[in-house]
């Protein structure tokens, strides 16, 4: 149940990042409304706040939530940006995602 409850925790903590980096991108490059500004101060709010509820080191948790980010991200770039990962792409979040698991699940010794 931790390693679901703590895969759940990272990527919503990448969703909110996603977004709250996105809706800026949507005004700066594609001309849409200022007012996307206000949600996305939101969303990085909340994606700060879900990073202080790992219950690990804050370095441990950055590091590894790294490559739930990356592996989200290629999620994102198929269904928002509609373009589909090519194998580089796979091959890169697999490695993402392994070396998050190395990190958030590994055995420790402290």
């Amino acid at each position: 149940m931790f390693v679901v409850k703590t895969v759940v925790l990272f990527v919503a903590t990448a969703i909110a990042e996603i977004v709250g980096c996105y809706l800026p991108f949507l005004w700066l490059r594609q001309g849409r409304s200022i007012w996307l500004l206000a949600p996305a101060a939101v969303s990085l709010g909340l994606f700060a706040w879900l990073l202080t509820l790992h219950p690990t080191a804050a370095g441990r948790t950055y590091a590894s939530y790294g490559g739930v980010y990356v592996a989200t991200a290629l999620v994102w770039l198929w269904l928002v940006d509609g373009k589909q990962p090519d194998r580089w792409d796979v091959i890169g979040g697999s490695v993402a995602i392994v070396g998050m698991a190395l990190i958030a699940f590994g055995p420790r010794t402290t």
